[in-house]
């Protein structure tokens, strides 16, 4: 049975983000931690950590400096939807978030998708407003068996361009 959910997490960024990583909505493990990608079985810290050459940490705190170290902003396509439990699939009625908000503020470069659906609803409800295309990255979900943590992590360094500064070093060895 779909359950009506709005978003309960506010968008991870600061004035210096480049890049915006966007999932469709939180899972209810997200939900319920509140913090993205909280499944034990998601692999997007454990990807994220090995692009930026990062320790991997369980810590919620040690996770969001790392992405705001790098320049990374991270949010969902959705403000709210219809779902049944974490599965993309089922989403109904969605309303997007407010994706120009957060690229008036923040001098975002480019923006990627964590999985095909998350890049069809922002295609679909959210290019028109902002006019911005995004570039689709695979799912880290556990759902997405067939895809190694291997090509997880060299399909996700496409974000690494972005993070670099004018001397070519990555965002990470500077502290802003």
């Amino acid at each position: 049975m779909s359950e009506l959910v709005t978003h309960p997490l506010k968008a991870l960024w600061n004035e210096y983000s480049r890049v915006l990583i966007l999932g469709t909505m939180p899972s209810p493990a997200s939900r319920e931690r509140a913090f993205y990608y909280a499944h034990p079985q998601n692999r997007f810290w454990t990807v994220i950590s090995a692009v930026l050459v990062e320790p991997f940490s369980e810590e919620k705190h040690v996770r969001q400096q790392m992405l705001l170290r790098h320049g990374i902003a991270l949010w969902d396509v959705l403000q709210q939807c219809a779902i049944k439990g974490a599965a993309d699939q089922s989403i109904r009625d969605p309303i997007p978030n407010d994706i120009s908000f957060l690229l008036e503020r923040a001098p975002i470069q480019a923006i990627f998708t964590t999985g095909q659906t998350a890049a069809r609803l922002y295609a679909r409800l959210c290019q028109p407003c902002t006019q911005r295309v995004a570039i689709p990255l695979p799912s880290t979900s556990p759902a997405n068996c067939a895809c190694s943590l291997e090509k997880l992590i060299a399909a996700y360094a496409v974000i690494r361009p972005w993070l670099k500064d004018r001397e070519g070093e990555l965002s990470a060895w500077k502290s802003f």
